[in-house]
């Protein structure tokens, strides 16, 4: 028995938890409060994608008479072959069969519908040796054709990754998610219903919680409400997650609470420490709560506790959760986008909030990103070595808004320190506070991708997105990243208000420069969405726009408008997703942006060479006294020998260092060679880590002009092989 059940509804993600449930099952711990989660969402595809259900779903489509299209036809003609290997292909997914690679990698092994047809070049994606990845995208495009016969045959509302979206995004009245709820159960809800029960009746809670993320989580986070009503009316149910953080912050629509009981807004750990001690406790305060009194929505807000700090939040706790059974799959042939789909992640924050909050798109106004409080780097290793040890996985994803570069090189620092091996990566701004040695150190602590937004590559609208950096310091800082084999994935938008079909021109032609000289990996183009809680949205006048409100009775957040240059930016979806696809691909750089697209655009503006000059400046050699000197690389066989010339004889070192990859010399007079052995051992991680200052302080004791010795040819042997200025 628990007195609290947390649920993530259908659908998040295949190959990892979200991580809300975790974080607030690690904080209850701290509260010695009972708590068991579940995803619902992989329980759910479990019992989905295996034989015996499938026998079903293909019986329930012949005899429904569902089966329209040739494709569907196509599957069901073949639906043996898929009933034999279907259990087979979820093992070798969830990484227990791997010599099962093979066999799929084997021609006409498995049958082939209608994703198969998008069939990358196999080899050129994966060469001739990447077998497990291989079989890992062919077993991908297999489970796609069965969710397409599910569409199709069985439930149109079914996706990987959401389910019933359309109900969830911009539903700015409860009218349509409460006829579709008012409808009989599809056969994935009795799935989703007999696995909540079958939990319910297991963990007997007093108090269920709903984590919902995305719009394509709510559908199934009310139905599973529904359920709960009916079955078990004296259990407490409530409702919180991104969603409702967003989106139902002008809740008015009295009907929503024949479901729920209470919708917390913000950070979680105190609200819900508040529910438990109101449902269990008959304690009557609340801390940003929604509760329905005497017929009326009403928002409660009464504790004069504050929030908790994040030092004091626990470490997240990934317990109930079954690790061992998620789904890493690999869609499309593109490195970055498969750390999304592929391998588990264990998740964490290294800050809440973000720490530029100035983007006028983003949502600054609410507390989720308008509060910025870091985590000290000690406790965010010490909580990283806590779930190592847990869930026995050393991936990590940090999911901050936007990482900052000071909290990330204190990071990298103590898991050298430490010596962890480990693997991460996560979002930030391309900021001119990543210089090449920070980046350097990054990836020797085990980053191995960045993720950030350059947005509208256009220096005019950067200025006014107030992103605080320019398409020339994007170059150079993926530059840097590049060069330390980070992966760099861009976000990049179009339709920002105002913009321009010349600039929208003149960002492609941007992309398609960083693209070929090498320093992205990967992109992703969206179009601008006016959110209600934006600076764009909370002021629209500024920025050229009309905004077209709705009465709000239900979500708000995305918001309808005007803009003033009357341009449809729709049209230009295709021609930059397909030229980034392209590019992405190494290929394309060539054809004229007018190819991309069927309608006339104007040409570029943008002059050919500009990124390549942008990278081509002479770096600043300015270092401050207060930099911090730290080497990465091993310490130094040494050997001595002495040179004669014009009858003076002078005693020199002969340092040999071996790094992973590569072997080097360098030699130094005897006295300044000791002194640099010295310093070599009290610079690295597992020391403190000393100032450029007291460098030049320790050698101008006992030797002349610090300057003239670090600049000189031995230290900039050593400053390519690990000796960093940060």
């Amino acid at each position: 028995m628990k007195d609290l059940l947390l649920i993530t509804p259908p659908f998040t993600q295949l190959n990892t938890p979200y991580p809300g449930t975790a974080y607030l099952k690690g904080f209850l711990n701290t509260k010695e409060i009972g708590a068991f989660q579940m995803d619902l969402g992989i329980e759910v595809i479990l019992e989905l994608f295996k034989k015996e259900t499938f026998e079903e779903i293909f019986q329930l489509a012949f005899e429904n008479d569902r089966i329209q299209s040739e494709n569907c036809e196509r599957i069901y003609a073949l639906k043996e072959h898929y009933l034999k290997s279907l259990d087979d292909i979820i093992l070798f997914l969830q990484g227990k069969n791997q010599t099962f690679a093979r066999q799929i990698c084997t021609t006409n092994f498995l049958p082939q519908a209608s994703r198969f047809a998008q069939l990358d070049d196999m080899d050129y994606a994966f060469g001739a040796m990447g077998m497990q990845d291989k079989a890992k995208h062919l077993a991908t495009l297999y489970i796609e054709d069965l969710s397409d016969f599910i569409v199709e045959c069985i439930d149109p509302d079914f996706g990987f990754s959401r389910y019933a979206e359309r109900l969830g995004q911009s539903a700015n009245a409860f009218n349509a998610l409460y006829a579709q709820l008012q409808d009989n159960e599809t056969y994935i809800d009795q799935i989703t219903l007999e696995l909540l029960d079958a939990q319910i009746k297991d963990t007997q809670p007093k108090l269920i919680c709903f984590s919902v993320p995305f719009p394509g989580n709510l559908y199934s986070a009310f139905r599973c409400a529904q359920f709960i009503k009916a079955n078990y009316p004296e259990i407490k149910i409530a409702m919180g997650g991104g969603f409702p953080n967003t989106e139902l912050r002008s809740v008015t629509d009295i009907r929503v609470f024949e479901f729920f009981d209470f919708i917390n807004l913000d950070d979680g750990e105190l609200p819900i420490e508040l529910l438990y001690n109101a449902v269990l406790k008959n304690e009557t305060t609340f801390k940003r709560t929604f509760i329905l009194e005497n017929g009326t929505i009403v928002y409660k807000n009464n504790s004069t506790l504050p929030d908790y700090k994040q030092v004091d939040v626990g470490t997240p706790d990934y317990s109930d959760l079954p690790l061992d059974r998620y789904i890493s799959v690999i869609e499309i042939a593109n490195p970055m986008h498969s750390l999304w789909s592929d391998g588990r992640w264990n998740k964490l924050t290294m800050a809440h909030g973000c720490y530029w909050g100035k983007c006028t798109f983003c949502d600054i106004s609410l507390d989720y990103i308008k509060i910025y409080e870091p985590v000290a780097a000690s406790l965010l290793v010490d909580r990283m070595e806590t779930l190592i040890a847990q869930t026995g996985e050393t991936g990590f994803h940090y999911v901050d808004e936007a990482a900052p570069p000071s909290l990330m090189k204190a990071l990298a620092l103590e898991i050298l320190k430490r010596n962890l091996s480990v693997t991460w990566w996560t979002n930030i701004r391309f900021e001119k506070n990543f210089t090449q040695d920070l980046c350097i150190l990054l990836k020797a602590s085990g980053c191995i991708a960045v993720s950030g937004g350059l947005e509208v590559a256009s220096d005019r609208l950067l200025k006014l997105i107030d992103k605080g950096v320019t398409v020339e310091q994007v170059a150079q800082v993926t530059r840097n990243f590049t060069e330390a084999n980070i992966m760099v994935h861009s976000y990049l938008m179009y339709g920002y208000p105002t913009q321009k079909v010349q600039e929208t021109v003149d960002s492609l032609e941007m992309v398609r420069q960083l693209f070929e000289v090498g320093v992205l990996q990967s992109g992703f183009w969206h179009q601008f969405a006016l959110t209600a809680h934006s600076p764009v949205g909370l002021n629209p006048s500024d920025y050229g726009i009309t905004p077209n409100y709705k009465n709000i009775s239900f979500a708000n957040n995305d918001v309808d408008f005007t803009d003033s240059t009357g341009i449809d930016h729709t049209q230009f979806s295709f021609g930059l997703k397909k030229s980034l696809f392209n590019f992405m691909h190494g290929i394309g750089f060539d054809i004229p942006l007018q190819d991309w697209f069927d309608f006339d655009i104007p040409e570029t503006d943008i002059d050919p060479d500009f990124i390549y000059n942008s990278l081509a400046q002479e770096p600043v050699f300015n270092i401050k006294p207060t930099a911090k000197i730290v080497w990465l690389g091993s310490m130094p066989l040494v050997s001595e020998f002495s040179k004669t010339k014009k009858g003076t004889t002078k005693d020199f070192l002969e340092f040999t260092f071996h790094d992973t990859a590569d072997s080097f010399q360098i030699t130094l007079e005897k006295e300044k060679g000791l002194w640099l052995l010295d310093i070599l051992e009290d610079i690295t991680p597992q020391h403190k880590p000393q100032s450029f200052k007291q460098l030049k302080t320790s050698f101008e004791t006992q030797f002349e002009d610090f300057e003239l010795f670090w600049y000189a040819k031995p230290v900039n042997v050593l400053r390519d092989y690990g000796l960093l200025v940060l």
